[in-house]
């Protein structure tokens, strides 16, 4: 069976596998209609009883190489209350929601909000080839997606700290290491390894598996939305700092920023 959300493609399997593919080669960057039409293939795959796990991988190069800064929807949105929720986030928020297992193929980079949608996932195979960053600070504001929350919950308080401090990117093989990856493959067989991950999980009594993804996650889907309202706040306010132009064009010119604290 195959069904398009938008840029999503949704292929289910015999092995009762959902493969939920991005398609915007090559970097996938993501805007709020890329995270509305995930949410919406997802909420699809839920109702679905022929899927019981779902592998969420790109086209192309990337992942996910962060948030589209150039997308319409983000340039015309205009004046914001920013005490109100970010549109974004509030799509986001549906992710976390859903209740099929979720495996991310994670080829190439994860970045910013692609990193958030990464850790959205129960589990992430990676490859030599893969890189992850919360790189928000390099680019005048603070992280989004959930991220304060959920990367502490996987890798702890301080190593999360540190790649939030620093922006610095780490490859597949620390992620492996540090527990944020469950495989570590080569990338030819990356998505493959993800897929037969799913279809270990989906050959099992489906009703048990939904009941304990409950159990494990809790309440994370509303600690993500708790979350998220204070990111958002946060990241509207800084961005409409002079470090935040900067930013922009430091990361697009691959250079240190040249920030002044306004």
């Amino acid at each position: 069976m195959h069904e398009q959300f938008g840029d999503v493609k949704v292929t289910v399997s015999d092995n009762y596998v959902a493969v939920c593919e991005i398609n915007r080669a090559p970097n996938n960057f993501f805007d709020q209609v890329l995270i509305r039409d995930l949410a919406d293939a997802f909420a699809a795959i839920d109702k679905n009883p022929s899927a019981r796990a779902i592998v969420l991988c790109s086209d192309g190069k990337h992942f996910c190489a962060g948030a589209n800064f150039s997308s319409a929807d983000r340039n015309s949105e205009g004046p914001r209350d920013p005490e109100a929720p970010n549109p974004l986030y509030t799509e986001a928020v549906r992710l976390f929601r859903n209740q099929t297992p979720v495996i991310a193929a994670v080829q190439g980079a994860a970045v910013g909000g692609g990193f958030g949608l990464a850790v959205m996932a129960d589990f992430r195979v990676v490859s030599a080839d893969t890189r992850m960053t919360a790189n928000f600070v390099k680019l005048g504001f603070t992280p989004g997606f959930g991220l304060t929350h959920t990367l502490s919950r996987i890798i702890g308080h301080q190593k999360a700290n540190l790649l939030f401090f620093t922006g610095r990117r780490i490859t597949g093989e620390t992620a492996y290491e540090w527990g944020l990856a469950d495989l570590l493959v080569s990338n030819e067989v990356l998505r493959d390894s993800a897929i037969e991950l799913a279809a270990e999980i989906a050959e099992n009594a489906p009703l048990a598996v939904v009941s304990l993804r409950e159990q494990v996650r809790g309440e994370l889907a509303d600690a993500v939305k708790r979350t998220t309202d204070v990111e958002g706040k946060a990241q509207f306010i800084l961005q409409q700092t002079n470090d935040h132009k900067e930013g922009i064009r430091a990361v697009a010119e691959r250079r240190a920023g040249n920030f002044t604290g306004t």
